[in-house]
Formats: structure tokens, C-alpha cells, sequence
């Protein structure tokens, strides 16, 4: 499990179409640089497990946006094992001793203790990624191929489910200490691309009510044509 750094930061959402991503790009590669994770430039997979109350009391907490929000997942680039047998046996993974590492499981322990958690919603997508080449606490992500299942809840399964935007869509996530750099702004504006509220795991619940109401709603159409036909 990877240690958690949090500092003041905000992150602003755009959702992009391909062609306003590919208009982006110039920009991109005169004042970014891809990070790490993109070897060649090309982009990596990201895959989450969200945990939450038999209840989905924090996703439905989350959507009232309240000021403090609480969340727990399970990400992985690579290997879950460590992750997934706290989460779900709570055996506690070696930090090595890490001071700030033992800090974040304290915290996730105290979480637990107050909250009974399940693995609730799978979430995975393809990210391209980048940092400021003069500030490299400024970073651009663009997620496509965002895909949710409420089955199948283990990041050792393959990546399969809903898309939660379009296929054609991508979500591009500011994410600044300060205020956004004048040229970032100016191109929004020139690609008129409009920030967003947009939750990965949010939308997914949403999908999963909407999909619930949908079922039920041809039995009781059943039930009343029933009634009309021996009336």
C-alpha cells in the first residue's frame, strides 16, 4: 500500500471530446512533460475498488457535497495482494517502517473502526498524465475508457463493466496549488471547454439507482395492464 501525501490542492474537471484533446495536445508538449507512469507517452491503466457501508451511506453522503468528504479505495498499477488482505482479512501490510506510511494505516484503522466497509464499486480507465515543466506541483490527467461494475469487486479480475461517459469523451482533471496558469485558461476558453462537477465513483452509484428503477418500472407497467385487462 502506497503512502498517501496530501497537501492544499485543487482539482477542476473538464470532460474533453477526442477532437478538443487532440486540439490540446501542441500546448501539452510546449509547457508539460508526461510523468513516470507514461512510458513513450503512452498512457496506463488505473484500477480502483471503492469500499463503502452495506448501505452506500458514503457515496450518497458524498453526493450531498458536504464540505468534508470521506472515501476509501484500493488502487493498483500493479500488484493488490498487500492492499486487499488488509481491506478484507485486516492483516496489517510491512511499511518498512515508514514513519508517514504507519501515520496513513493509523488513520485508515480509525476509518474502520468507524465504518463497516465492503468492496462496493469496481473502476478502472486509461490515464495519460503530465506535470508542469516549471512547476511541477501543477498536474493534467486525461482519463478515457472510465468503466464501473457492481460484481466481480477484486482488481485480480479483468477489466470489463459500463462506461460511465462516452467512449469518445475524456476526463481532463486540473489539479494547481495556486490559480491556473493564464495559458491553460486561454485555451479552455478558445476550445470553449466548461468545468464540471464530476465524480467517477458518484456517477457510477447514480448509474447503478437508475439502473435499479429500470428494472422495476416494466413489472409494475405488467401489473397494471393486468388490472385494466380483467377490469
Amino acid at each position: 500500500m502506497g503512502a498517501i501525501q496530501t497537501f492544499a490542492r485543487k482539482e477542476i474537471k473538464f470532460l474533453l471530446t477526442e477532437q478538443q484533446y487532440q486540439d490540446f495536445l501542441p500546448l501539452l508538449e510546449h509547457y508539460m512533460n508526461p510523468d513516470k507512469f507514461c512510458v513513450g507517452g503512452k498512457e496506463y491503466g488505473i484500477y480502483n475498488v471503492y469500499y463503502d457501508t452495506p448501505d452506500d451511506f458514503l457515496i450518497r453522503e458524498s453526493l450531498e457535497k458536504p464540505d468534508y468528504k470521506e472515501k476509501i479505495r484500493l488502487r493498483s498499477y500493479l500488484s493488490p495482494a498487500q492492499a486487499e488482505a488488509y481491506l478484507q482479512e485486516k492483516i496489517h501490510p510491512d511499511l518498512g517502517g515508514s514513519y508517514l506510511q504507519e501515520q496513513v494505516m493509523d488513520e485508515i484503522d480509525f476509518f474502520r473502526q468507524r465504518y463497516e466497509i465492503f468492496p462496493k464499486q469496481y473502476i478502472s480507465y486509461q490515464r495519460a498524465a503530465y506535470f508542469g515543466k516549471e512547476d511541477t506541483d501543477f498536474r493534467l490527467t486525461f482519463d478515457r475508457a472510465l468503466t464501473g461494475r457492481r460484481s466481480d469487486l477484486s482488481l485480480r479480475q479483468q477489466s470489463y463493466g459500463d462506461l460511465l461517459i462516452p467512449e469518445q469523451m475524456r476526463l481532463m482533471e486540473v489539479k494547481i496549488a495556486d490559480s491556473m496558469p493564464m495559458w491553460l485558461a486561454e485555451e479552455l476558453a478558445k476550445l470553449q471547454v466548461y468545468k464540471t462537477s464530476f465524480s467517477k465513483y458518484g456517477k457510477a452509484y447514480q448509474m447503478y439507482v437508475q439502473n435499479q428503477l429500470e428494472w422495476t418500472r416494466p413489472q409494475l407497467t405488467i401489473e397494471k395492464r393486468r388490472r385494466y385487462d380483467y377490469a
